[in-house]
């Protein structure tokens, strides 16, 4: 049984942990299997929008215990640890955050320790009310090592963050919601997912990815964020998905060219 679920429907890539008889737990090998599926996505130029979810109404319980504590996977996650550059529990997370396409996470069920740092990889995300939440990883004497530093960054507040990491509570997603940390709340994640892509599904994908890159930079990157502005609006500009979104506007039969930028 495949590990992810990949459905592709006109420009919609639904991307889903497929380890149900687990909650959707992050084994080492779904790990290398969702750095593998995004550098696909990444150079598949027909997609547009990504939605992540899980199978069985369950987003991730988080990491497989019985992979992390196996003596044979003992030695990889030390080198994993040590070696320059970011680690795969890094790279399998952010990799998401540094596509160049939108990404929503459709939200329920569990979404505990790495299943959080996934969801918050995500552009958008959108939970069920009822969705059990927490950062987890000092429950089992961790830390967020999934780039949580970088991908928890504005979404919430330092304070929060460190109350939530250092106490391990679980939350509910009417939590999740006053405090920030979700987009949306649906008792339908995956129907409002898909209906929100639909919408960016009607935008130049060349605009799309542009918007991401500029608003990540203004986060991450707030030097160089009003440079950027200027050089993806010269690109939009000189492109030629930017004609055809002003002909759309008054013919909405037009249709796009795939992605021109990457």
């Amino acid at each position: 049984m495949a590990l992810l679920h990949i459905e592709k429907n006109n420009g919609i890539a639904t991307v889903t942990l497929n380890r149900p008889d687990k909650r959707n737990a992050m084994s080492f090998a779904l790990l290398r299997e969702l750095v593998k599926v995004a550098e696909k996505i990444k150079k598949d130029r027909s997609i547009r929008v990504v939605i992540l979810t899980g199978a069985a109404n369950v987003f991730s319980a988080g990491i497989d215990l019985a992979d992390l504590n196996s003596p044979k996977n003992t030695a990889f996650a030390a080198w994993e640890l040590i070696k320059p550059g970011q680690s795969l529990f890094q790279k399998a997370f952010l990799i998401w955050q540094e596509l160049p396409v939108p990404v929503i996470a459709a939200i329920e069920g569990f979404c505990f320790g790495a299943g959080m740092q996934l969801a918050l990889a995500a552009d958008i995300r959108i939970a069920h009310p009822e969705t059990k939440m927490s950062i987890m990883e000092s429950r089992w004497g961790l830390v967020p090592d999934m780039g949580l530093t970088r991908s928890i960054k504005g979404v919430i507040g330092i304070d929060l963050a460190k109350e939530l990491t250092l106490t391990a509570r679980i939350f509910d997603g009417h939590y999740a919601k006053e405090i920030g940390l979700v987009t949306h709340l649906s008792t339908s994640p995956l129907e409002k997912a898909q209906a929100i892509a639909e919408e960016m599904l009607q935008r130049s994908p060349d605009a799309l990815m542009a918007a991401k890159r500029v608003l990540d930079a203004m986060e991450h990157q707030p030097k160089k964020a009003l440079r950027l502005e200027k050089i993806w609006q010269l690109k939009l500009l000189l492109g030629k998905n930017s004609q055809i979104a002003r002909k759309k506007d008054k013919n909405p039969e037009v249709q796009f060219l795939p992605r021109q930028y990457k």
